[in-house]
């Protein structure tokens, strides 16, 4: 996916899935992907696979015994709706520490040179992350364990074999290349923020230098992330980025009074051995075990690289991009890199909330499907996935677009963090919020090729895509600043989203075409009455709103944001129901559900 890295921080975290933490919850009970057979087909999945002409499939009776038309088990459903809700509220609470370090981080540092390094220097160990141990492994490395854990052939000390072997590859080649990073960090300096005085890159480089300790560490962690969803494990992958948050909160609030920006840069390395150490429990008691073996001879092994170099090659295409901003926004004015940022860490709230939580427990069950091949029940469950994404994420949007201002001012306007760093961040905030669509549904959209162990063409579309960014950024950075680049990037990321699903439409027959087109529209017509209703709501406010002897930027923010944010929920959801929503109509029995009425 083309754009900035999402994270809690400007680094891109795994953020998993939750579960309840009893162990005998039908939640936290793997499903039947870490057993040793998988459920096989129903007999409606077979009657659906031949009105299809689906030939993947065939008959015979669930496990569970109870299937729809779909071919979807209907436990397997109802875990992944149950899961996806609880993850979207462990990603709140994760967010909402994010959301507290970075004002935090606001109040000390504000949009000031400092700030700029230190966005600055982890564009290195951003890219060694996101190309060795993060989004490119786990792509490649979940499907390939996960048919482990299902063969039949094979006890699950192959499986282990493979994970400690890719453990032992990874963390090897991600500590080489760090130490390099860090030998050569002051010329890496000099090309990341060209604009950049000789005193900011010669921080940029120190605090590099201390970062890329936090990669090694998440090479590690990052495979232990895969290891647990594989097992369709999401409660402690779901803990790690509230861990990692709060380790840089730390930072903020302790270290950096004591050891000024270095003090974030621990916090950092801080958080990322909390994200690690926490998931540790959770793998033991799933038999976890590691070998000091590295066998490059080995078959899954080399399936796994072989799976992952067009995955790398796609996430290179994303760090080119956000190595093209940073430098063009290092030579805009002094801020401007810190503004892109803020801006973007806000915008990752709703992105992670809906498209990475539901994405990733649908992931799971997407690569089993695939792998048994059930082409009837993946693409039922992409296009499900899909609808509810587009429902949440296109009023996730429009209210973005409406409440930047307030969502500024309560978040970040404190201390150094003034009225000319509000307006800088609020222009790039708008301009990211236009492809907050495309970054949302782009993460189930992706995993659909990942789960059928399809790496290149994501790569060929992300390329595609790259490219355009690019030129769009050096177009847009003129006239609009750092707000062109944030409009590059949405623009980029539609274009990418579309490109994939025509390709998907092709590949699996159909994606549900006509359904997704209705979602959209309703979606989209019942966001604009939302926006019209908000903006009544504010207009009708005082020009600086005050609570009793309370004011001040931070007081009128969070009025503002209240009152638009209840305002914007009810009046969306009504228009929902009266286009006829099926996902509103969902979304509503389960709220009475939960409230018992």
């Amino acid at each position: 996916m083309v754009g900035l890295p999402a994270d809690s921080g400007p680094r891109k975290v795994f953020e998993p899935m939750n579960a309840p933490p009893d162990p005998d919850s039908p939640l936290e009970a793997d499903l039947p992907v870490s057993s040793k057979k998988p459920d096989a087909p129903s007999q409606d999945d077979a009657m659906a696979a031949k009105r299809s002409g689906d030939p993947g499939v065939s008959g015979g009776e669930g496990q569970s015994g109870r299937t729809i038309a779909d071919g979807v088990d209907v436990e397997r459903k109802a875990h992944m709706a149950r899961s996806s809700v609880l993850v979207m509220g462990a990603f709140i609470v994760s967010k909402l520490i994010g959301l507290l370090r970075e004002r935090a981080i606001g109040h000390q540092f504000g949009v000031s040179p400092e700030y700029d390094a230190y966005v600055a220097a982890f564009r290195i160990p951003d890219l060694l992350f996101t190309l060795i141990a993060g989004g490119a492994l786990v792509s490649a490395f979940l499907p390939v364990f996960a048919a482990a854990l299902t063969d039949e052939d094979e006890t699950d000390a192959a499986a282990w074999r493979l994970a400690s072997g890719v453990t032992n590859l990874v963390f090897l080649v991600t500590a080489v290349l760090s130490g390099l990073s860090a030998l050569t960090a002051p010329w890496l300096a000099t090309v990341i923020a060209p604009g950049f005085t000789p005193d900011q890159q010669a921080l940029t480089a120190e605090l590099m230098r201390v970062i890329l300790i936090s990669t090694c560490v998440f090479a590690v962690s990052g495979i232990q992330m895969g290891i647990l969803n594989a097992y369709q494990h999401f409660l402690t992958p779901a803990l790690a980025p509230i861990v990692y948050n709060g380790g840089i909160l730390i930072g903020a609030l302790w270290f950096a009074p004591r050891l000024g920006v270095h003090g974030l840069a621990w916090g950092v390395v801080l958080g990322a051995a909390g994200h690690l150490l926490v998931k540790v429990p959770s793998l033991v008691r799933r038999g976890f075990r590691w070998e000091p073996l590295l066998d490059l001879r080995d078959a899954a092994l080399r399936r796994v690289l072989w799976l992952m170099w067009p995955r790398v090659l796609s996430m290179f295409t994303v760090q080119l991009v956000f190595l093209v901003n940073t430098r063009l926004a290092s030579q805009i004015e002094s801020g401007s890199v810190a503004a892109l940022n803020y801006a973007w860490v806000i915008s990752q709230m709703p992105q992670t909330i809906l498209g990475t939580a539901i994405a990733t427990v649908a992931f799971p069950t997407l690569a089993e499907l695939a792998a048994t091949g059930r082409r009837v029940a993946l693409r039922t469950t992409f296009v499900e996935a899909l609808r509810v994404m587009m429902a949440l994420a296109v009023p996730a949007a429009v209210a973005l677009l409406v409440l930047a201002g307030p969502v500024i001012s309560v978040l970040l306007q404190t201390g150094q963090f003034g009225p000319d760093a509000a307006a800088a961040t609020r222009l790039a905030l708008e301009m990211f919020a236009l492809g907050l669509v495309g970054h949302v549904t782009f993460e189930v959209v992706a995993r659909v090729f990942y789960a059928q162990q399809d790496t290149l063409t994501p790569l060929y579309i992300g390329a595609l895509a790259m490219a355009l960014n690019i030129v769009l950024a050096y177009a847009l950075v003129g006239p609009l600043a750092q707000g062109g680049l944030a409009l590059a990037n949405s623009i980029a990321v539609s274009l990418e989203v579309w490109i994939a699903l025509m390709i998907l439409r092709r590949r699996l027959g159909r994606v549900g075409g006509r359904q997704l087109a209705g979602t959209l529209a309703r979606s989209l017509a019942a966001a604009a009455v939302m926006a019209l209703a908000m903006t009544a709501a504010l207009g009708a406010l005082p020009d600086a709103v005050r609570i009793g002897p309370l004011d001040g930027p931070f007081v009128d923010g969070a009025a503002r944001l209240g009152i638009g944010a209840s305002v914007g929920s009810v009046v969306y959801l009504a228009a929902a129901l009266a286009m006829g929503m099926p996902e509103a109509r969902a979304g509503l029995r389960w709220l009475r559900g939960r409230l018992g009425t």
